[in-house]
């Protein structure tokens, strides 16, 4: 096993030394490359946005956005970071930076370098192509077909959105000699095995086993979006982390006619595109799901792993009547996942076990819909979060699945609700939300209160009703 290191702009850098809970941002900036900022140290910002290369799904390399304030950086050993510094040069700006100056989508300059490297991402999307029919764009897709869903997860401070969408929507394709662009032509870094005091990315799934039979109380990480807030903001030093992102074993999706397999590593951005609208449901729930940023390090396993009565995947898949595959070094089993839950941030899975995969069975309910209440669009955490999956026939309803979150310690199934649904006639559904409104054990918090939360239960089944036909 060879020392950690990092290439970062194209130059290689030693990682020996680095204490395990250093996160990429704090690296960076210790290394002098300051362009990157904390703004919340909590991934809701993007001021410390960089590009990875991870492996695509259309081309062999996929320039990525992530927030570095949230990953390790002995997480990234041997992989390829670009910082805003590597786009370009004051003499030479790179096609993001110069539409930003130009059209003034830089006002105090804190947030531009983030603002900077997750437009590069979008503008490096393999699959962005102009769009040429006539009244086709959308305030959030440009004529040149960039989604201004890319920059979800980065706030300006001086509320200057209209000029960064003018520069976004102003960017051309790369040009035929651009270095990144041809970057992505070849494969990404493969993950390299790490072993150093605290923090270990074992080799495969055995090794990953052995490791936590041996450190039970491990902390394991995928994309860290959760762990990284402890470390920084609640000073969380682990004794032992092991990072399980990138197992071959945990990075499949496959679809057949019994099952659709989602591997617990595979993070939100990919589960989307690898499964290509094979799932209904998630293709409504992944867009509504934090931004762009986190889904694009965020993974299923970890945020059922977390317990979060407020993770967003949970309703979606308690809907889908998914199930978990759980492997430890005693070998496997398979548990349904409205089984897993057991309390708040407690589940069945025991130390030394992780969620190898979810599993949806096949065939899928013919009737899917996804509500999350919340304060903000994008970016935000429910208050509420309603998933529905039903079958209807002939005008009734004959199968209904219903998964809740934030209003209980652990998202449930609406299993009363289901009951009344069945047999009734869609949409005719008004006995069945006021059943809906009586689910679960909402508390007043800082979100919302707990009658709020009731009749947003009620009002997402009757939303439904009226919008998704039979």
């Amino acid at each position: 096993m060879t020392s950690p290191s990092l290439t970062v702009n194209g130059r290689t850098v030693p990682l020996d030394g680095v204490p395990a809970h250093t996160t990429a941002l704090d690296w960076l900036r210790e290394s002098g490359l300051v362009g990157a900022k904390e703004g919340c140290a909590e991934g809701e910002c993007g001021a410390c946005s960089v590009l990875v290369a991870r492996p695509g799904t259309t081309t062999p390399t996929r320039w990525t956005a992530l927030n570095a304030c949230l990953v390790p950086v002995l997480a990234l050993d041997g992989q390829e970071v670009v910082t805003a510094e590597g786009l370009g040069t004051p003499a030479n700006l790179h096609p993001v930076q110069h539409e930003m100056a130009v059209r003034g989508g830089s006002q105090c300059g804190y947030c531009t370098p983030g603002f900077v490297c997750s437009m590069a991402a979008e503008f490096y999307r393999p699959d962005r192509v102009p769009i040429e029919a006539p009244g086709e764009p959308t305030p959030e897709h440009g004529p040149n077909g960039f989604d201004l869903h890319a920059l979800s997860g980065n706030l300006c401070r001086c509320t200057g959105y209209r000029p960064i969408r003018d520069a976004a929507y102003a960017l051309a394709s790369p040009a035929a000699d651009d270095a990144l662009a041809g970057r992505q032509a070849r494969p990404a870094p493969e993950a390299a095995p790490t072993d150093v005091p605290g923090f270990t990315r074992p080799a495969d799934l055995p090794a990953a086993l052995a490791l936590l039979a041996e450190h039970p109380d491990a902390v394991v990480v995928a994309g860290s979006t959760d762990h990284g807030v402890e470390v920084n903001l609640r000073g969380l030093r682990a004794a032992q982390v092991v990072a399980i992102d990138r197992l071959p074993e945990l990075r499949g999706v496959s679809v057949t006619d019994e099952v659709v397999e989602i591997g617990a590593a595979v993070t939100l951005s990919e589960v989307a595109a690898r499964l290509d609208g094979a799932v209904p449901l998630l293709d409504l729930l992944l867009p509504q799901f934090a931004s762009v940023l986190i889904r694009n390090g965020a993974t299923l396993g970890g945020n059922l792993g977390t317990g979060s009565p407020i993770g967003d995947t949970a309703p979606g898949l308690l809907a889908l009547d998914a199930s978990l595959v759980l492997v430890s070094a005693a070998g496997e089993r398979e548990v349904a996942l409205a089984d897993y839950f057991t309390g708040y941030r407690r589940s069945v899975r025991t130390a030394g076990e992780l969620i190898r995969a979810v599993r949806i069975p096949q065939p899928q309910p013919g009737l899917v819909a996804f509500t999350k209440i919340a304060k903000r669009r994008f970016d935000d955490i429910s208050s509420v979060a309603v998933a529905i999956g039903l079958d209807v026939v002939d005008g009734e309803v004959t199968r209904a699945r219903i998964g809740l979150g934030g209003v209980a310690a652990t998202p449930i199934r609406a299993r009363a609700t289901e009951e009344a649904l069945v047999g009734a006639r869609w949409p005719d559904v008004a006995a069945a939300a006021d059943v809906l409104a009586t689910e679960g054990t909402p508390l007043d918090d800082h979100r919302a209160s707990a009658a709020y939360r009731r009749a947003m239960l009620r009002q997402a089944l009757l939303k439904t009703a009226a919008e998704v036909p039979a």
